[in-house]
């Protein structure tokens, strides 16, 4: 699962607006280290709450609703390093949401890819082994046969010196052949 959670902190960056409209700089760094404090607990909050490999990505994503606050956030130095690094929690805004899911969802089928393709090894490995040990009972398949086909030679020899050294005796009539070999078929 891909854990993704939704944050609204718009109190926050309402007041950093409001102090910024009003050009009052200090008010304007105290809303903004306070937005960014926020922000650092919420992905602290998804980290602790979601993940959970491997039932889970390493990783979350959290979604800051506007563009607004999310380039306000992405402005804020080193923080979306930070909250990677720290709580493994990356940054999505309205734009580049559809962007990242399909490029994690490629990376997805890739990596499935690349496991299914090490079953497929491992199966042609064990096939392999397998035709081996075929390879083997063929062999005594063909030993076998051969040896057969020996003897079955050897009696065709004496199956002909028998009747080269027939040829000089005479055939007796066929009753007379039945009454001597009993059980021979005329």
């Amino acid at each position: 699962w891909l854990p993704i959670d939704a944050k609204f902190p718009n109190e926050d960056y309402e007041r950093l607006l409001e102090a910024q409209g009003r050009a009052d700089p200090v008010q304007a760094e105290l809303c903004a280290k306070a937005l960014e404090a926020r922000i650092r607990l919420e992905a602290k909050s998804i980290a602790e709450k979601y993940l959970e490999p491997p039932h889970t990505t390493d990783f979350a994503v959290m979604f800051l609703p506007t563009e607004g606050l999310y380039a306000e956030v992405l402005r804020r130095p080193g923080l979306m390093e930070s909250l990677q690094r720290d709580h493994r929690v990356t940054l999505a805004g309205p734009t580049n949401l559809m962007a990242m899911l399909n490029a994690l969802q490629m990376g997805f089928r890739t990596l499935a890819l690349e496991k299914r393709s090490s079953e497929v090894w491992q199966v042609l490995g064990a096939v392999k082994t397998e035709f081996g040990k075929f390879g083997d009972v063929l062999d005594k398949v063909r030993n076998q046969t051969q040896t057969v086909l020996n003897t079955l030679d050897q009696a065709q020899t004496r199956s002909n010196v028998m009747n080269r050294a027939l040829r000089q005796v005479d055939a007796l009539p066929e009753a007379q052949a039945q009454a001597l070999l009993p059980g021979s078929e005329p």
